[in-house]
C-alpha cells in the first residue's frame, strides 16, 4: 500500500467530508442497537461508552501494555514528554480508516517543526489479523514517526473500553474476510499521559493541527 495510493484514497474522500458528523451519529445509533454477548454483559454498552465521552462525565484513558510494528513491547509511559494522537482502527479498513490516518499525517505536517512534539499512534481492533508485520507494512504509508500497536484481544478490548472506544466485528463474508463496526474519535492525550479530547470523525488536517497547536501552547 504505497502512499501515493493512500493521497489518492484521501483526495477521493474530501467530498465525502462535510458528511461525516452525520456518519458517525448513524454508526452511533448503529452501534447502541448491536448485541453484547453473554461473556460480554459485564463490559459498558456502547451507549455507555460513547454518551460518557461526549458528556465528559465518564474518566477517558489509562494504563495499557501492547506491541508495537516492530514486535517491542510498549506501554503508555514510553509516550510522556509527547502529546499523542491516538486512533483505533483496522489494517484491512477499506475507507475511513486511512482517510482519517491520512489526515492526522497531513495535521503533523502542518504543524511544521512543533510537530516534533507530537506523537501520532494507531490502535488495531483487529489484532488476530494485524501483526507486527502487518502493522509495520501500513503505518509506512503514513506519517514517518506514525506507531502500530496491536496485541491480545484482551489487551487491546481492555484498552479500547478505557479510551471509550466501541468495536464489533462482522459476520464473514467469506473465509478470514471480514469487517468491522467501530467508533472512530481521534484523542488527544497530554505529556503527562492526561486525556486532553477528543476530535469527531472527518475533521480536516486544518482542524486537527489546530486542536493540537492549541494543547501545545503553554497554559
Amino acid at each position: 500500500m504505497a502512499l501515493s495510493g493512500q493521497k489518492a484514497r484521501f483526495d477521493a474522500g474530501i467530498a465525502r467530508k462535510a458528511m461525516m458528523s452525520c456518519i458517525w451519529l448513524a454508526l452511533a445509533c448503529i452501534l447502541f442497537a448491536a448485541p453484547v454477548a453473554a461473556n460480554e454483559a459485564a463490559e459498558p454498552s456502547p451507549t455507555e461508552l460513547i454518551e460518557g465521552l461526549i458528556s465528559g462525565r465518564a474518566p477517558v484513558g489509562g494504563p495499557f501494555e501492547l506491541t508495537d510494528q516492530t514486535g517491542h513491547r510498549r506501554t503508555d509511559m514510553d509516550f510522556r514528554g509527547k502529546l499523542v494522537v491516538l486512533y483505533f482502527g483496522y489494517t484491512y479498513c477499506p475507507d475511513v480508516c486511512p482517510t482519517e490516518l491520512q489526515s492526522i499525517s497531513l495535521a503533523l505536517g502542518k504543524l511544521g517543526a512543533a510537530a516534533d512534539l507530537v506523537q501520532p499512534v494507531f490502535i488495531t481492533v483487529d489484532p488476530e489479523r494485524d501483526t507486527p508485520a502487518r502493522l509495520a507494512e501500513f503505518v509506512s504509508s503514513f506519517h514517518p514517526r506514525l506507531i502500530g500497536l496491536t496485541g491480545s484481544l484482551a489487551e487491546i478490548r481492555k484498552t479500547a473500553i478505557a479510551y471509550r472506544t466501541f468495536f464489533v466485528k462482522n459476520s464473514a463474508v467469506a473465509s478470514g474476510e471480514y469487517s468491522f463496526d467501530h467508533t472512530g474519535f481521534i484523542y488527544l492525550i497530554g505529556k503527562d499521559g492526561r486525556y486532553l479530547g477528543f476530535l469527531r470523525p472527518g475533521v480536516t488536517p486544518d482542524a486537527i493541527a489546530d486542536a493540537i497547536r492549541a494543547r501545545l501552547e503553554p497554559e
